[in-house]
């Protein structure tokens, strides 16, 4: 299994943000008008999905960029008081 560092992920996120921000320079006036259009469309519907997904999104975000809130999660659920089976069938022994 390949398991990327942070300053991969890191790397890669400015990849793509760079060629989103070039395809963004390259594109007509209209164009740029269409796609925020179609973007207001997509956000306009979307904005309760967005917004009640937020904080599971940057909680996401933290795990896989920060180790130590991983480190926490595990603390937390091995101290909370589940019966041993289910920690077992969770892989907390």
């Amino acid at each position: 299994m390949d398991s990327q560092t942070a300053a991969d992920k890191n790397g890669f996120i400015n990849k793509v943000n760079a060629n989103l921000h070039d395809f963004w320079s390259n594109l007509s006036e209209r164009q740029k008008s269409v796609f925020k259009k179609i973007w207001a469309i997509l956000t306009y519907k979307w904005q309760w999905q967005i917004i009640l997904n937020a904080p599971f999104l940057v909680i996401w975000v933290l795990d896989q960029t920060i180790p130590a809130v991983h480190t926490f999660d595990v603390q937390l659920i091995s101290s909370l008081p589940i019966p041993m089976i289910i920690k077992t069938y969770l892989g907390f022994s």
